[in-house]
């Protein structure tokens, strides 16, 4: 059964949404994030020892200065034109993209090839993010790609194996107008004053609400909540009327309610998540999450479901249980945050009648609740990577197919084909993304928000090297929290173990 993106939805079943999830064959949250491991991964490459739950990189000395650009491998993009002239030059792209996300991913690659002779594309599918993050850390430039897709929590870790050509460098020597590229997409991929990558399938948490609830507790279902203090309060009022049990369902995934969202509610406030400008002007040395606006962040969330109609459903592994509470015909949740990406596959699951009475009309989207309502968001997903060693014309080749992959035309279809959020801001006024966020805005809610993310150094993410060890440790602690123990305590133990992470993967650098 298909399950993909689409505002124009068939009939679903539960097992479509639970099985999946925007064609991806995996959970709910996996569209769009894969889902970071519940216990930290070990990676190494050839000839490394490692330790069990650390992440093994080549030495390199920490930076504390911005790097010079000619000071990285070169983007030779005239290399192009003169190896094309005896035939197309072929790159291998390796990409995470299962099935209907895969299949659009191939649509595309196929109409590049076909619309022109200078560049032959080669698709490989690596079996999701985490195996081609392992995959790639594991080969040498021989048996690399010519452009990998990586998620957005390994920039720091992709920097450091010295193994790109900086998509900036490819820029400059071709003179790309990135002007259309939307800032805090291109900026989640900066760091030490480089572009390392270019941003391709984008997505953030939004709020999912159940507008039939909001009607029957007396609540605007045209006004969703916009703080973390309103969620209490619609909490209590669905609550008193007895519209539903719980008002919002909360998660302690490391890729949800644990560790991901954390990160963006400290963005929201203005928050850096580790020092060093989020490790962006030098490597991150310790995390601080654990200071007062988390603790006060965390404290609200607590009080929440103590007092406000929430509810805590356990670290969430399959990704499901958030939405599930929304369909419990027993005791049900009116609420919950979740991936942009998989709002299709909900739309899909309400459709096929799972929820009696509800209909894909009573589902409503809005922006991720914050602390204090503040608009935004870090960017989530993944972006395209050359690699460094294969041959000048092979990157002069890996950055024409990029250029083409994020130009408006190209982003249009894939935003409409599969739910993401267009990289090119020019994407929204062409068919066929248009026609899909006229007929149905919710779906152009995750634009909005990367949109009006405020142009400053908290509104980019962390980039730690152990970036999804640290934010397993998070989720630990969040657990913890939403089970009654102290906020602080909690965030200080898991901010003393992210920190020995921290510190390992800086000696293990140089």
């Amino acid at each position: 059964m298909s399950c993909k993106v689409r505002p124009a939805l068939a009939g679903a079943t539960l097992g479509c949404l639970l099985l999946a999830a925007c064609g991806s064959g995996k959970s709910i949250l996996e569209a769009g994030n894969e889902p970071r491991p519940t216990t930290a991964p070990v990676t190494t490459l050839p000839g490394q020892t490692t330790v069990p739950g650390q992440t093994t990189v080549p030495t390199a000395p920490p930076t504390t200065e911005p790097r010079p650009i000619d000071s990285l491998p070169p983007c030779d993009i005239a290399a192009l034109d003169e190896a094309a002239a005896d035939g197309p030059v072929e790159i291998l792209f390796w990409h995470g993209m299962s099935n209907e996300l895969g299949r659009e991913l191939e649509r595309i690659v196929g109409q590049f090839n076909a619309a022109q002779d200078r560049v032959e594309v080669r698709l490989e599918f690596q079996g999701g993010y985490e195996q081609t993050i392992d995959k790639y850390l594991q080969s040498d430039t021989d048996n690399r790609p010519d452009l990998v897709q990586m998620p957005e929590y390994t920039v720091q870790l992709m920097v450091d194996t010295q193994s790109n050509v900086p998509v900036q460098a490819c820029m400059e020597d071709a003179g790309y107008d990135a002007s259309g590229i939307l800032p805090t997409a291109l900026d989640a991929y900066a760091t030490e004053s480089i572009q390392w990558a270019m941003p391709f399938n984008v997505s953030n948490p939004v709020l999912y609400y159940n507008k039939k609830i909001f009607r029957d507790a007396g609540l605007d279902p045209e006004a969703p909540p916009l703080t973390l203090e309103q969620l209490g309060e619609y909490g209590r009022a669905i609550q008193s009327t007895g519209a539903a049990t719980y008002g919002v369902a909360f998660d302690s995934a490391p890729d949800g309610g644990g560790g991901w969202f954390l990160e963006q509610w400290l963005a929201k406030e203005g928050e850096f998540y580790s020092d060093n400008d989020n490790g962006r002007s030098a490597p991150s040395t310790r995390v601080l999450f654990d200071g007062p606006t988390g603790v006060e962040l965390l404290t609200g969330l607590q009080d929440v479901v103590a007092t406000g109609g929430g509810v805590y459903v356990g670290e969430n592994p399959s990704g499901t249980d958030a939405f599930l509470k929304l369909a419990d015909a027993s005791t049900p949740a009116s609420m919950t945050i979740s991936t942009s990406a998989a709002l299709g596959s909900v739309l899909q699951f309400v459709e096929g009648g799972i929820i009696p009475g509800i209909g894909v009309e009573d589902l409503g989207v809005g922006p991720m609740p914050g602390p204090s309502g503040a608009p935004g968001t870090l960017i989530g997903g993944a972006s395209l990577w050359i690699t460094a060693g294969r041959g000048d014309a092979e990157a002069a080749a890996a950055f024409e197919f990029i250029s083409y992959l994020v130009s408006p035309e190209i982003q249009s279809e894939w935003a409409a084909a599969t739910g993401y959020v267009p990289v090119n801001a020019g994407a929204v006024e062409l068919d066929p993304l248009r026609s899909v966020y006229t007929a149905d805005p919710r779906f152009r809610v995750a634009y909005d928000q990367v949109a009006q993310t405020p142009d400053v150094p908290t509104s980019n993410g962390p980039v730690l090297g152990p970036l999804r060890e640290v934010r397993v440790t998070a989720a630990s602690a969040m657990a913890q929290i939403m089970n009654g123990a102290d906020p602080q305590a909690a965030l200080s133990d898991a901010a003393a173990l992210a920190n020995a992470l921290i510190a390992d993967y800086n000696s293990r650098r140089g």
